[in-house]
């Protein structure tokens, strides 16, 4: 990060504009939004600059620049088109400690002008460190959609709260709580449409009624992260990613998700691998109640979808058996999100007209699946967790009746930056990875379907990472 972001007060503060052509007026123009007291020095002015004087909105001093003009000035934007001189308001400035500004010049900028969103008294400010003012202004009017202007509102109405709120609460953790909720249930919905006096209202309503023990209250927020692609993320997941206090996690969790977590939030590591757990499951199911049972939010944050072969369903009864609140939210499982990326269709009208998904965890070196439902013809096998035990699924498909020349696939850390496919033949399998050396987490694709990867692949890893 070349430049701190800061939002400076300006109002009422002397600020110098050394320039009195357009560039100068569109920089007065911005000093002039946060009240700046701005002085323009220029021998003369184009028409937009002629116009702020004639407003009384700025002073203009009519004479060439010269150091004495920094004499109490807080900052300094040099916008003429001559170098030499901009390049002198910069070494003055700097013998004045007084920030300094040159106007499309990044290297004599202590501070950049960003673009800037407005939806007063929220204010977004984006900036390329000069280095692409376009593709800044490109960004924030993306955010002009995002962030409608009914946000400004919704700010103001919780400034006028917010003493009301501190004389109610008086842990921080719990005015937090109450805003959170505040700002993602009724209060915001009706604002930002426009029913500010029922939002406002509403607001009261909830600010009598709640109660500092029900804000104290825990919860645990079971939440799918996908097969590793965070932008695969349910709006709920991010939603709920930024209000724990705690965070529990898996291997299978990429760290480009895990990032996505409110900073605050404590980090603990449950993963478990073949072999080797780094906290058995029992223990993880005390550890969400024990938290829970504090007072905090805790998110359990599970590779894949929780539901499926993520063992949600013991986290989660372990809570309810309790009386503890919580809440699940699916995520992308690795079969569809790892076959999606590999362009593979898990079921097809010409080829596929079901799809099965099995674990392939070998127990005391073996597998222990209903064979001959497999083995049918017209649909798709997806194996979690089957690399350890490949040798073991092939030999017994081919056993019960798979052709041997059953098209298989192989996808490594599907959707993510170190994605790769191998396809060949259930038979030959077990040989591709004894030779390429997959690592976990790899899925197993088996059908006819696996025959479109080559047609249908889209997911260009060197263009994505």
């Amino acid at each position: 990060m070349e430049y701190l972001p800061l939002f400076v007060d300006l109002n009422d503060r002397p600020c110098l504009v050394v320039g009195g052509g357009e560039i100068a007026a569109r920089k007065a123009s911005l000093l002039l939004k946060a009240s700046a007291k701005i002085t323009i020095v220029a021998p003369d002015i184009s028409v937009s600059t002629k116009k702020l004087v004639d407003d009384k909105q700025v002073t203009w001093l009519q004479a060439k620049f010269n150091g004495e003009q920094l004499a109490d000035q807080k900052l300094v934007i040099a916008a003429t088109d001559k170098q030499a001189v901009n390049q002198y308001v910069y070494e003055q400035a700097k013998s004045h400690g007084i920030l300094v500004n040159v106007a499309d010049c990044p290297e004599l900028c202590d501070f950049i002008l960003p673009s800037i969103l407005d939806r007063s008294p929220i204010v977004v400010a984006v900036s390329s460190g000069g280095k692409s003012p376009i593709l800044a202004r490109q960004l924030r009017a993306r955010l002009e959609t995002l962030i409608p202007p009914g946000y400004g509102k919704l700010a103001g109405l919780v400034g006028r709260y917010r003493e009301a709120v501190k004389a109610k609460f008086s842990k921080l953790s719990m005015r937090r709580r109450f805003w959170e909720t505040v700002l993602q249930g009724q209060v915001a919905d009706h604002v930002l449409a426009g029913r500010d006096d029922i939002g406002e209202q509403t607001l009261q309503a909830i600010l009598e009624d709640v109660t500092p023990e029900e804000l104290q209250q825990g919860e645990v927020y079971l939440v799918g992260a996908g097969p590793g692609d965070p932008e695969l993320l349910t709006f709920k997941a991010l939603r709920l990613m930024q209000q724990a206090d705690v965070v529990f996690y898996d291997r299978l969790v990429s760290k480009e998700v895990l990032a996505l977590v409110r900073k605050e939030a404590e980090h603990v590591y449950v993963g478990k691998q073949r072999a080797w757990h780094a906290v058995r499951q029992e223990e993880i199911n005390q550890l969400l109640l024990e938290h829970a049972q504090q007072g905090k939010r805790v998110l359990r944050l599970k590779g894949g979808d929780p539901f499926i072969f993520g063992r949600g369903g013991e986290e989660i009864e372990t809570l309810a058996d309790e009386n503890v609140h919580f809440q699940i939210v699916p995520g992308v499982t690795a079969a569809s999100g790892c076959a999606t990326y590999a362009g593979i269709p898990l079921t097809h009208r010409d080829y596929s007209q079901s799809c099965i998904f099995v674990t392939g965890q070998l127990k005391e070196g073996d597998l222990d699946l209903n064979w001959s439902a497999l083995v049918q013809p017209r649909q798709t096998v997806v194996v979690y967790m089957g690399l350890a035990g490949l040798p073991v699924l092939s030999q017994q498909l081919l056993d019960h009746g798979m052709p041997a020349d059953m098209p298989a696939a192989l996808v490594q850390q599907g959707t993510t930056e170190h994605q790769q496919v191998w396809v060949s033949t259930i038979a030959e399998l077990p040989s591709v990875a004894e030779k390429e050396k997959p690592v976990a987490p790899t899925l197993v694709i088996i059908g006819e379907v696996v025959k479109l990867h080559e047609s249908l692949e889209w997911f260009n890893v060197e263009e994505s990472s």
